[in-house]
């Protein structure tokens, strides 16, 4: 063999080693620190492992390479190839995806996981129409309210300004009489310091995560849905991987989801605990505020339900086991 001859192998050997290794850019949400963000990143470590590193998943977290609001469009045209959201946000686009932000049809883990089943056939379809695989879905904690002074009665909502992250969402607060305020994790605690918000619906996760006890002193555990981050991956993007990889990510998507579901149990006894410590009062919502959030509930599943039509009707059925 010539020197040449030789040169010319060992560059193609190169360039095929090269073309071998897939490196992927993921856009999260949230921070390093929050129990999703650290799944992903196990996730990410697994399928590295996996594929002995020819695909390897470079986790952005905390939006910083793509904003929250723009994470599913990014993924779905291939702007990036795998991402990570929070579904309900993007009830507007789809009532499927707000399915799981409709208030008291489904509180509590085992509820919440139970629907999620009921709703996977539908929202992989919906997915599939935007190109997109789920790959897998974790739930938040359930979500309470958070208030700078107590509330006894869906009166003392009125004219409040309330962060929420979702359609859904941002319906129970006008049915509270309170003003919705679409208001990113990151920004809650410039919110409440400038008074531009006195009150949100989020889990205690993100009230640890925002240390709500420097702006608000109450959290009212009415545990009334719990919310989905999706993670998806474009689906041509996907087909491109030898089938070895999309095993791989198929693997560790499937081990990634209950996983997920453990930590974020283990977050909400944590979230809870670290805001009593602080000086937050976590108490049961009063009675006559859990009969007008019920209420609110009924309401809003019989409007979401309309909206949804025939898929709405499917997943409802599926989940009563009808």
């Amino acid at each position: 063999m010539t020197a040449r001859t030789a040169f010319l192998l060992a560059s193609a050997l190169a360039a095929g080693a090269a073309q071998a290794q897939t490196r992927w850019d993921m856009p999260t949400p949230y921070s390093d620190g929050e129990f999703h963000t650290r799944n992903v990143r196990a996730f990410a470590e697994e399928v590295k492992k996996a594929t002995g590193g020819k695909l390897e998943i470079n986790v952005h977290s905390n939006g910083s390479l793509i904003k929250h609001p723009d994470i599913l469009r990014a993924v779905s045209t291939g702007q990036v190839p795998i991402g990570e959201l929070l579904l309900g946000q993007f009830g507007n686009e789809d009532p499927v995806f707000a399915a799981d932000n409709v208030p008291f049809v489904a509180p509590g883990y085992d509820a919440a996981f139970r629907f999620y089943r009921a709703q996977k056939p539908v929202l992989e379809k919906k997915l599939q129409g935007r190109g997109l695989r789920l790959l897998y879905a974790v739930a938040w904690p359930g979500q309470g309210i958070y208030t700078k002074d107590p509330v006894k009665s869906v009166s003392d909502f009125k004219g409040l300004k309330m962060r929420t992250y979702s359609p859904l969402t941002a319906r129970l607060a006008e049915l509270l009489g309170a003003s919705p305020t679409v208001v990113q994790v990151p920004e809650v605690p410039q919110m409440f310091a400038t008074g531009a918000m006195q009150a949100m619906v989020t889990s205690s996760a993100t009230g640890t995560t925002t240390k709500a006890w420097e702006f608000v002193k109450n959290y009212y555990k009415t545990n009334a849905w719990n919310p989905k981050n999706v993670v998806v991956v474009n689906q041509r993007a996907f087909s491109r991987l030898p089938k070895g990889e999309q095993d791989a990510l198929v693997k560790a998507a499937a081990a990634a989801e209950p996983r997920g579901w453990d930590m974020s149990r283990a977050r909400e006894k944590e979230g809870d605990e670290t805001l009593a410590k602080n000086g937050v009062a976590v108490n049961e919502p009063p009675a006559q505020l859990k009969a007008a959030l019920d209420r609110i509930g009924e309401q809003m599943a019989a409007e979401w339900e309309k909206t949804a039509g025939a898929d709405g009707q499917a997943i409802l059925k599926a989940y009563k086991g009808k």
